[in-house]
């Protein structure tokens, strides 16, 4: 048994990540880092003791002298790593997924991430799981998304059929969803966190016979106040570009880089959300547009060291919503927060590892179970005083704690202190409008524009969050709207999204379905030979969307549980996702659908009412498994232990060191896309636990 002397253990530390994930880099190590390397390689199987200042290993056992361990590294566990590494304690992250590097970090300048719309889709696989309703159907996940026959994720269907679905993964990468969410990045306005406040005692709410609203709905712990300086610190640290002028969210600071110029095309949007805003006023001012902030860098960022081109206009693509970045100006996490404290002595993160299940000693989590990158079971014992904090995306968190404790009787006692982990899953009240840009005179054929140069949207508005608005039209909470630039600007995403299919399906628009012609001639029209080509002649480049994120009514019914029989490669129970619309989310959906369509018809798009097509997400066919990839609530916040899951900091109430600090956190959904908002929470359970350890 070799005994490795303190500064030895820290470069083998440095040079071992390869055995999480990394591509070992020998080419940059000198003479004696390769023999220390090599030495790894040949007893990392072995019994092995290292005294040094990271990380002990007996067997397949290692005792870490980490002060913060965090599963996930994304937008609810980064921020975290960020801001304690760079205060001197030492950082462990253990990510699912691969590490993928934009060029300018790689020697040979390549990128594993690809502006490919085939190679990011991947190759159609068929489903292999006989207790589910869509069995053998056809199915895509790209590179960075598990192989749902691997680690599905089972939903029940209106009829009470399980069916297995992609949706509620956003990656399986370095940087979590972060690496391909389209970057909108909206704050929340101050009464999306006292919905029970607003809403007490009101008699005007529509569409909730039963009182749902009144009795479910929770005040958030924390104020508009106690989130805005870390609003402020995303902005700073993360890098967003867009405009604070016009929204009704207070800017304490404003670091938000300036916007690119907006496609043409996004005109129509303005001009509409000029007209609506003009019926509301926030301050003795109407409301007007303002450009949407995006996680999309415009400048030289300095916190993370990345430099623009030196034409900014050439960073617009549409290569942005469900891509990640060869080039690293999309802001994921990775690029932000995490590559900047990439070569401190005190962090690491091991890739490729995937956490089984939680163990704890009375109220302390004193161990974690996981699966190397070859696939062999490991544990990691937890040093006294460290702290360990889940952020896997709400369903996976929720699931690992439930496997946890199922595992162990006293992490289910005190996991499970009440019946609420899990219940109120939350994800977003989401639609709007979308039409062929005619102009006023209806021109045929219709106007075209190259929306691939552009970025995922350029004008948003918040009138529609106003008190005035929700008021009016008896409504619970706001939404925030704003136009989908890069909607439909592709050919493949073109017809993934015709006919409202998602990406287990989206062969089907192609494949069988069809389409109707806004010139009436040879209606339906098969998206076969001349019908697909006059398909793309007729919708590509000439579509506008408008698009609404609202907050859903929480219910207890809505919930994560564990599959009764479908388990994992691994063979443990997957995620089972229980949830329905509220009749309000409904109602809300309506409303906000037909504020989009008079957008699109107010600006000038299209005056035909009929022809611009809009509605709510319940209206789909798969409804009840379209969320967004807003993965939300399910282990709630607050400062009521018999009513949350988590304290007001989002410690487990009956846990001294577990926290959870991605959205599951969240007791409503918001009326915006949720990034920001986790990272804001992040930073701010960052600064908690600096001041405890």
């Amino acid at each position: 048994m070799g005994v490795f002397s303190r500064t030895l253990s820290i470069q083998l530390a440095t040079i071992s990540r390869s055995t999480f994930g990394y591509k070992p880099r020998l080419s940059g190590l000198n003479k004696q880092q390769k023999y220390q390397y090599a030495l790894l390689k040949q007893l990392r199987s072995q019994p092995l003791m290292a005294t040094g200042y990271l990380l002990t290993t007996i067997g397949h056992d290692f005792m870490s002298d980490f002060d913060v361990i965090i599963i996930g590294s994304g937008a609810g566990g980064a921020p975290i790593a960020n801001r304690i590494a760079k205060k001197g304690k030492s950082v462990l992250i253990l990510e699912k997924g691969p590490l993928f590097r934009p060029q300018y970090q790689t020697k040979d300048g390549l990128s594993d991430f690809k502006r490919d719309e085939l190679f990011s889709t991947g190759t159609e696989k068929r489903l292999q799981i006989s207790q589910v309703a869509n069995n053998n159907g056809e199915y895509y996940s790209s590179h960075v998304e598990p192989d749902i026959n691997d680690e599905p994720h089972i939903y029940r269907e209106k009829d009470g059929s399980d069916r297995a679905t992609i949706e509620g993964y956003t990656a399986q990468v370095v940087g979590g969803g972060t690496q391909l969410y389209g970057a909108v990045h909206l704050r929340f306005t101050a009464v999306d966190l006292k919905l029970q406040s607003f809403n007490a005692g009101r008699t005007d709410i529509k569409a909730d016979p039963n009182g749902d609203i009144e009795r479910e709905a929770r005040d958030w712990p924390i104020s508009y106040e106690d989130l805005e300086p870390y609003y402020c610190e995303v902005e700073e640290l993360v890098g967003i570009n867009g405009s604070a002028e016009n929204q009704l969210k207070p800017f304490s600071k404003n670091f938000l880089q300036t916007p690119l110029s907006p496609n043409p095309i996004s005109e129509f949007a303005h001009k509409g959300m000029v007209q609506l805003g003009q019926n509301y006023t926030n301050q003795g001012k109407t409301i007007q547009p303002y450009r949407t902030p995006l996680a999309v860098i415009t400048q030289d960022h300095a916190p993370s060291g990345r430099k623009i081109p030196q034409n900014p206009e050439t960073i617009k693509t549409s290569y942005v919503n469900r891509y990640g970045d060869p080039l690293g100006l999309k802001s994921s996490t990775w690029v932000s927060l995490l590559s900047p404290i990439e070569n401190l002595p005190n962090f690491q993160i091991w890739t490729n590892c995937v956490v089984t299940h939680l163990d704890c000693e009375g109220s302390r989590v004193h161990r974690l179970y996981y699966r190397d990158p070859a696939g062999r079971e490991k544990t990691l014992t937890v040093k006294p005083g460290a702290i360990v904090i889940v952020a896997c995306s709400a369903i996976e968190s929720i699931r690992l704690l439930k496997l946890s404790a199922a595992a162990n009787p006293e992490f289910d006692r005190r996991i499970h202190q009440n019946d609420l982990l899990g219940k109120y899953f939350l994800t977003h009240c989401f639609g709007g409008a979308e039409t062929i840009v005619v102009g006023d005179q209806q021109q045929y054929p219709p106007l075209k524009f190259d929306k691939s140069v552009s970025l995922d949207s350029d004008w948003a508005i918040d009138y529609t969050s106003s008190e005035a608005f929700l008021k009016e039209n008896g409504l619970w909470a706001g939404a925030a709207i704003y136009n989908n630039t890069s909607d439909q600007a592709l050919p493949i995403s073109l017809g993934r999204t015709h006919g409202s299919q998602d990406l287990d399906t989206f062969w089907k628009a192609f494949d069988s379905g069809y389409w109707g012609s806004i010139t009436g001639q040879n209606n339906p029209r098969f998206l076969h030979g001349q019908g697909m080509v006059d398909f793309f002649n007729e919708n590509f480049g000439t579509r506008l969307s408008v698009s609404f994120m609202a907050n859903q009514v929480p219910l207890k019914s809505n919930r994560i549980e564990l599959h009764p029989t479908v388990k994992d490669k691994w063979n443990r129970p997957v995620a089972y996702i229980l949830k329905d619309w509220h009749s309000h989310d409904k109602y809300l959906m309506d409303v906000m659908a037909k504020q989009c369509e008079e957008i699109l018809r107010l600006g000038g798009a299209n005056p035909d009412r009929d022809a611009i097509e809009e509605g709510g997400i319940y209206l789909a066919e798969n409804a009840l498994t379209r969320i967004a990839n807003h993965i939300l609530g399910g282990a709630r916040f607050g400062s009521d232990r018999n009513d949350s899951v988590l304290d007001i900091n989002c410690r487990a109430w009956d846990f001294d060191n577990l926290y959870v600090t991605d959205g599951s956190f969240m007791p409503t959904s918001g009326g915006a896309n949720p990034t920001h908002t986790i990272e804001a929470n992040a930073f701010r359970i960052a600064d908690h636990l600096l001041a405890r350890i």
